[in-house]
């Protein structure tokens, strides 16, 4: 298939502003894509090759941009960007950056000036032309003619939508229905939505559980072999190495856990301890998705609450079971006083499924926050010069994009302004005076009193007093929270 069909697509499904349309245009795309291609493609218009980051710095592609002739027709095809970014990983050592340069020389010469914006956009991950994960999975469906659910749950099972497409499209519902959990593959994670009180989140027999302040681990053990990764799929198994000493020492041979790795600072948490896996981290299990050849994804809560108990004992988040909203605030109330977040609530009865914030699953937490990405940050003055410091925040919009609602300099420690100097160096896609934009990656909690209106920003909101609790190196721009759950933050009188 020709790039251009690829990105004439992406440029409709840009300038399409509702859901249905974006999701109509991408399936009928995708029922054209040869099936040697799919992977690449789907891949593509979620956002990103098939391959992952390439690792090329924003300086480097405009630099080669600049000479890069440009071709007058339209002959790339996917599967030649597909192999020119295979080319581009597999460069390594004495003149990598040479090789490099030609590599992409060559490709961005037989691109078109349409192609080639595209491709430096698709490189440098900011190709925000609407088309989220989610819309993605719902064309996959709708091109095959199988039910999003099914396709939702191969992926959350399989972890790769590119793969659950081939099948989807080559296969239809049959297909979808083999692919099952893999122990020593990760599975997409069950997410929670937000509900304002105890009292609005139980509505029936819940399990309330304590909302630990860590980074999420999988667990999986197949035998001596144990693999962790976190929610975002990564594997972190040589960085948690007292975590696996830990999974190593449990009665059972064959599992798959779903926990909470906790340390005593947030910050060291999910950065420092997190990457090296220190002696003082803990680890709490609150879920058990596959128990010695058994799959237990579709068992109600409580049977795999039993389950777990059975595999982690002492080792299982605090729980109380209940339909009494006295008495999960009082539930809320210790977990609080024992310097946790909150609480979960989850129906009694539910199954672990994943790809939506469903209202099985509903966080409860005192303290106000909001897991945001940076879109920019601004080199500091006086005692903070040398450092990137103000961050420009940003939540994401389910049309597409971000939507900038304010800046912050709170909460930063030295630690933190050094961790996250270096890091937004590494994400920069532009200068502005003091202001260095950066690829829309890194994740940080912020802890606010509230929103108000506001004419500033182009989302209508801005937030107040809001800090940094913590970057979340575990969650991925596509898990932060949505522009829509900020506006519903709004005073009544305000909406």
């Amino acid at each position: 298939m020709l790039l251009a069909e690829v990105v004439a697509t992406c440029s409709l499904v840009a300038s399409t502003s509702s859901r249905s349309g974006k999701i109509a245009a991408l399936a009928d795309l995708l029922r054209r894509v040869p099936a040697p291609e799919i992977e690449a493609v789907v891949a593509v218009l979620a956002g990103e090759p098939r391959q992952g980051k390439v690792g090329i710095g924003w300086a480097t592609l405009m630099a080669v941009a600049e000479l890069a002739p440009g071709a007058a027709v339209a002959t790339l095809t996917v599967s030649d960007l597909d192999s020119a970014v295979r080319g581009l990983q597999a460069v390594a050592g004495s003149g990598s950056g040479a090789t490099r340069h030609r590599l992409l020389s060559d490709l961005l010469g037989r691109a078109t000036t349409e192609e080639a914006f595209f491709i430096r956009r698709l490189l440098m991950g900011e190709l925000r032309h609407g088309a989220l994960e989610g819309v993605v999975t719902d064309a996959v469906a709708r091109a095959a003619s199988v039910p999003v659910a099914a396709v939702r749950r191969a992926v959350m099972l399989a972890g790769n939508l590119g793969r659950v497409a081939v099948v989807a499209l080559s296969q239809g519902e049959a297909g979808l229905a083999a692919i099952g959990l893999v122990v020593l593959r990760p599975v997409q994670p069950m997410l929670a939505s937000t509900a304002a009180s105890v009292a609005e989140a139980v509505t029936g027999l819940s399990s309330v559980e304590w909302k630990l302040d860590g980074a999420r681990v999988q667990a999986h053990r197949a035998g001596d072999e144990v693999r962790l990764f976190t929610r975002n799929l990564n594997d972190v198994t040589a960085r948690l190495a007292g975590v696996v000493a830990m999974v190593r020492e449990m009665a059972a041979s064959r599992f798959v856990l779903d926990g909470e790795v906790i340390g005593p600072e947030m910050f060291q948490d999910t950065m420092s301890r997190f990457s090296g896996g220190g002696p003082d981290l803990a680890v709490w299990w609150f879920d058990c998705l596959h128990l010695d050849g058994e799959d237990l994804m579709d068992r109600p809560l409580l049977e795999r609450r039993r389950a777990l108990e059975a595999v982690a004992g002492e080792r299982c988040v605090p729980v109380v079971v209940t339909d009494d909203a006295a008495v999960a605030g009082r539930f809320l109330e210790d977990a609080v006083a024992a310097g946790h977040e909150g609480v979960m609530v989850k129906v009694a009865n539910s199954r672990y499924e994943a790809g939506r914030r469903g209202s099985a699953w509903k966080k409860v937490k005192p303290v106000r926050t909001l897991d945001l990405v940076v879109l920019a940050a601004e080199w500091g003055h006086g005692r903070r010069r040398g450092w990137l410091s103000n961050l420009h925040l940003g939540a994401r919009d389910p049309r597409g994009g971000f939507v900038m609602l304010g800046k912050t300099f709170k909460g930063l420690t030295d630690e933190m302004l050094r961790w996250q100097t270096a890091r937004l160096l590494e994400l920069e896609t532009a200068r502005e005076g003091i202001v260095v934009r950066v690829r829309p990656e890194l994740v940080v909690e912020i802890a606010l009193d509230g929103v108000q209106a506001s004419t500033r920003y182009p989302g209508g909101v801005a937030l107040r007093f809001a800090r940094v609790r913590r970057f979340r190196d575990d969650k991925s721009a596509v898990d932060i929270d949505v522009i829509d759950v900020v506006r519903a933050m709004l005073p009544d009188d305000v909406r």
